[in-house]
């Protein structure tokens, strides 16, 4: 397994979008915004994209919008799961919808933006090789 530059810069926003879910989420509720609580609700769905990364080999194509698509369900799936059996939180069908929008929203849509700025820098990059 070897981990690029661009690979540890994707897991860590990976991670990043799932503490902003488990913080956005407590502070709905809420619940307080303690480093301890962040931490331990955030425990089941980091387990669950550590996972999905491992499935997705993640670190072969992690800019890909297509990895986003394989980690994002693996995320949801197994961070519910561990939630549930291991955490004994709860998995109300709106948190789950919830976590399925939110996450696939910014697990896939980050990469997304990513590939469309470095379209147009290629693009660019490219205009400019033709004028000079």
């Amino acid at each position: 397994m070897n981990w690029s530059p661009r690979a540890v810069l994707a897991a860590a926003i990976d991670v990043v979008v799932v503490i902003v879910f488990v913080a956005i989420g407590r502070r709905s509720h809420d619940e307080a915004g303690t480093l301890s609580g962040i931490a331990q609700t955030a425990a089941p769905f980091l387990i669950g994209l550590g996972f999905a990364w491992m499935v997705s080999l993640g670190w072969r194509r992690p800019m890909s919008w297509v990895t986003g698509l394989i980690i994002w369900p693996l995320t949801v799936l197994v961070g519910m799961i561990v939630r549930s059996q291991v955490f004994d939180d709860g998995t109300a069908t709106s948190f789950v919808i919830v976590a399925t929008v939110f996450l696939g929203t910014f697990l896939v849509g980050w990469r997304l933006v990513a590939r469309v700025i470095e379209t147009r820098r290629r693009r660019a990059r490219g205009a400019r090789s033709l004028t000079a």
